[in-house]
């Protein structure tokens, strides 16, 4: 994990972060589209997807320039396994959007560990967020709601927020608070030996990317 910093307001003590990096997440969607053109349009990944119940045992692992946190590996490259002639595009579909939920437990698990608090909910935003079908799987894989605010563009409101702040547009974070609402909340329904396993089968495809660049 890396320690960064959030923020600092003017006559205050910085305010620090723990920060998971992951090379490629959405970016595997567009990949998907434009690399092997079995969509045309980004948001057609969930609909693909759900032509098929599971992953069909088909893990993708996106480590095309390495592995960023927790593991560290620049000799990792990307890896597609676990394919039979049962595997169909929906599958592949369906691992891309499950390797984006898989990458961001590989984080929580990390920061659970190094800070000592488990995570009691996810906060997400941007645009993979309108996916359903992700957010309900990020759910399931990490075992805690995920909620998913009305104004899913984080960073924009972020910068909005401070000049807000620096220019005394409003008054304080109390004010801020009260801006934020739900948009919609998704809680997690899977069983946790099916979530184990899943999650077992992502740390062995993980582990065929490693040691490719020599």
């Amino acid at each position: 994990m890396i320690t960064t910093l959030a923020y600092q307001i003017r006559g205050q003590d910085p305010v620090y972060a723990l920060e998971g990096s992951i090379a490629i997440a959405g970016a595997l969607v567009q990949w998907l589209r434009d690399n092997l053109g079995m969509i045309s349009k980004a948001p057609e990944v969930e609909d693909l997807a759900r032509t098929a119940e599971d992953n069909g045992g088909v893990y993708i692992v996106p480590a095309f320039s390495g592995l960023f946190a927790p593991y560290w590996r620049s000799d990792a490259r990307g890896v597609m396994v676990g394919l039979t002639r049962y595997a169909n595009k929906g599958h592949i579909a369906r691992a891309v959007l499950e390797a984006c939920a898989y990458q961001t437990r590989d984080i929580v698990e990390a920061m659970n560990k190094d800070s000592g608090v488990d995570l009691a909910h996810l906060k997400v935003d941007g645009g993979m967020v309108y996916n359903d079908l992700l957010m309900q799987f990020q759910a399931d894989t990490l075992a805690v709601p995920v909620i998913r605010p009305k104004v899913a563009e984080t960073t924009c409101l972020g910068a909005a927020y401070a000049a807000g702040l620096a220019t005394g547009f409003w008054s304080g974070f109390e004010e801020l608070s009260k801006n934020w609402s739900v948009d919609r909340t998704w809680e997690p329904a899977m069983k946790a030996i099916e979530r184990e396993e899943g999650y077992k089968g992502w740390k062995k495809a993980v582990e065929r990317t490693l040691n490719w660049v020599e």
